[in-house]
């Protein structure tokens, strides 16, 4: 996985139990967009530890108030499986992530 830090925070660290509240924009690696909680005009929250492994390892090294461009290969998102019909087998994916409060 590869990251770019947007923004720095400033706030806590999530440990791998922890629920965290976040924004993320999701696309494809050619830019198609297949989910965002900034269009659903609510941030998500959930278990640290119930996301992608990618997801899971960056939240852990991220405090809060940052927002991070991660890029995540596919062995640490679906893999060969895929998920749906919006996100094909073995596909890297790129998630825009503020983390707004560790919970």
């Amino acid at each position: 996985m590869q990251y770019e830090v947007i923004k720095e925070g400033n706030g806590k660290k999530p440990k791998a139990t922890d629920r965290v509240r976040c924004h993320y924009e999701g696309t494809l690696i050619d830019g198609t967009l297949f989910d965002s909680s900034i269009k659903r005009g609510e941030p998500a929250v959930f278990g640290v530890n119930q996301v992608i492994k990618g997801w899971v390892e960056a939240l852990q090294l991220m405090s809060e108030g940052a927002k991070w461009k991660l890029y995540i290969p596919s062995d640490l998102a679906y893999g060969a499986q895929g998920a749906g019909e919006l996100i094909p087998p073995h596909s890297t994916l790129v998630f825009e992530v503020e983390l707004i409060e560790v919970l």
